[in-house]
């Protein structure tokens, strides 16, 4: 792709009807990517947690709980204000590439001499050497972050999907290879810095741009003061994230942090595989409704139903499977972990739903709203986790859940108050679902309790005969329970329509919309309310956990 045309203007691929086209059909190639990253995820996950130990994890988690922040400097930030401006040309976007590449590279030099200090902190000494090599990553991701963001707003989602496959494939077969050559916990370092630089090549390979010198007057000050505010409410968040696995590897050191990352994992899979992959959509398109309340308002509630329809379900189920699954996948040794997550399975269907805010506050320009909430987004998680703490890996996985049941409802609220989302509305989209979830995930819990016993196989084969048992049968008095509190299928037909139309083989991807000459023309199409009880979700989410 080249994004500029011979006057140094973005290229735009459609807009009006088509943006929504080539936005539901993105979905769909990001959604199925996904799930093939996910697989690539879990090869990795089930061979690499049979070649190391959980101390090997912890270790590098003990390093990546603060690279990840560094590397994350340009990509949250710079990427939302890409995404969110009305324009974008050449001479801006090469201001903004020289600017990360800067950043990156003095924030390299920084992390490889705090490395001692870190070692000091968590009396570990083995950290000052991993921090040296993990501080590379941060100048790769610095290199990518504008060509990645200016073939999101291009909505070149398949080139991205298929990038970010290829480079976790690498990271994955790196990481393995030397796993087994008994590399130990460098073979993950290796995978850790073979991710970025695989992403790198690869965004640059697809986005055929070479930046050009700096130059003033372009705009660049409101762009920087965008990308501040949302790398600020990023800061917020990522430290309440992240700020139990600072607590546990400092108070309980690697082996359990080792354990309880594993469970953590699992638990923000879900937002892994549903929000990541629409939210770049959702910022390339919900921003160009913010003038329009009533639709923007509309586009979210119908995302917070489809959400709370998937997303409860799936924190059901998983709470109930928890265990049977990470002894199928992680094996001997791994048990503990499988305790945790179950504490951590009530919170996801929850989470799914809190992240939606971040996509209101970035699509309406409120980037300052948004870091504002990340502070009190923070203040109260850090309580909570300090509450836990003495509970141990169990007690930050409480704290976890009861934060996201705590904060989404006032989150919603705050961000939508520009097109005056209300409380009820929030609640009346999502409320039938929490329940069905409820109802269907005690009654399986009874069932299996009874039917149990009769289930005597033990080992990896007992664990695959649960697993299925017990989605089979949540997954029926679920389905039974939301069919019963709606009167009706209407649910399931409006996902099933979502989901036949983001396929890439449906008749939506055959419409191929041309490119619009003009913006400011088409716009009217792309604020034309859908047709009632469409499922449009899929434009509208974004914010899962980076």
């Amino acid at each position: 792709m080249r994004p500029f045309d011979a006057s140094g203007r973005f290229r735009h691929r459609a807009d009006g009807d088509g943006l929504r086209r080539l936005a539901v059909r993105g979905a769909g190639v990001s959604v199925i990517s996904q799930g093939l990253g996910f697989a690539v995820q879990m090869i990795a996950t089930v061979v690499l947690a049979r070649l190391l130990t959980p101390a090997d994890f912890g270790l590098l988690t003990m390093v990546t709980t603060f690279s990840l922040f560094f590397a994350s400097f340009g990509l949250n930030g710079f990427t939302e204000a890409t995404l969110q401006r009305e324009e974008m040309d050449h001479a801006l976007a090469s201001n903004l590439f020289w600017m990360n590449a800067g950043q990156g590279l003095v924030l390299t030099i920084g992390f490889a001499a705090l490395g001692r200090l870190l070692a000091r902190f968590y009396g570990e000494p083995r950290v000052a050497a991993v921090a040296i090599g993990i501080a590379v990553t941060i100048f790769f991701t610095s290199l990518s972050v504008q060509h990645l963001a200016l073939l999101t707003r291009a909505l070149r989602f398949s080139d991205l999907s298929v990038n970010n496959i290829v480079a976790r494939a690498v990271s994955t077969i790196v990481s393995i290879l030397l796993a087994w050559l008994g590399w130990g916990y460098w073979a993950l370092v290796a995978g850790a810095i073979a991710l970025p630089l695989a992403t790198c090549i690869g965004a640059w390979a697809l986005c055929l741009w070479v930046p050009g010198l700096p130059r003033r007057g372009v705009g660049t000050g409101p762009m920087v003061t965008f990308a501040i505010n949302t790398y600020g409410r990023f800061t917020a968040s990522y430290f309440a994230r992240n700020l139990g696995n600072l607590l546990l590897g400092w108070r309980f050191g690697a082996q359990p942090l080792g354990l309880y990352k594993k469970a953590y994992d699992l638990f923000v899979l879900p937002a892994t595989q549903i929000s990541d992959p629409l939210t770049a959509i959702a910022m390339s398109t919900l921003s160009r409704l913010s003038h329009d309340p009533a639709q923007h308002r509309r586009y979210v509630l119908s995302a917070l139903s489809t959400l709370a329809f998937v997303g409860m379900a799936l924190g059901a189920v998983l709470t109930l499977m928890g265990t049977d699954l990470i002894r199928l996948l992680l094996g001997p040794g791994w048990e503990e972990s499988g305790r945790i997550f179950t504490f951590f399975g009530p919170g996801i269907g929850m989470m799914l739903l809190y992240h939606t805010h971040s996509w209101i506050h970035v699509s309406l320009g409120r980037a300052d709203c948004w870091f504002r909430w990340g502070v009190v987004e923070f203040a109260v998680t850090g309580v909570l986790f300090v509450l836990g703490l003495p509970m141990g890996p169990v007690g930050i996985a409480v704290a976890w859940v009861m934060s996201f049941w705590v904060l989404t409802i006032p989150a919603l609220w705050y961000a939508g108050r520009p097109v005056q989302l209300g409380v009820a509305p929030i609640i009346g989209a999502v409320w039938k679902y929490v329940l069905a979830s409820a109802l269907a995930g005690c009654a399986s819990a009874a069932i299996i309790r009874e039917i149990s016993p009769f289930v005597v196989a033990s080992g990896p084969l007992g664990a695959a005969a649960r697993i299925v048992m017990t989605s089979v049968l949540f997954g029926a008095l679920y389905l039974g329970a939301v069919i019963l509190l709606h009167r009706g299928c209407a649910p399931l037909y409006h996902t099933l329509g979502l989901v036949r139309e983001m396929l890439p083989w449906d008749r939506v991807s055959r419409s191929s919309p041309g490119v619009a000459t003009t913006r400011g023309t088409s716009r009217n199409a792309a604020l034309t309310s859908p047709p009632a009880g469409e499922p449009i979700s899929v434009v509208s989410h974004t914010g899962g956990p980076r």
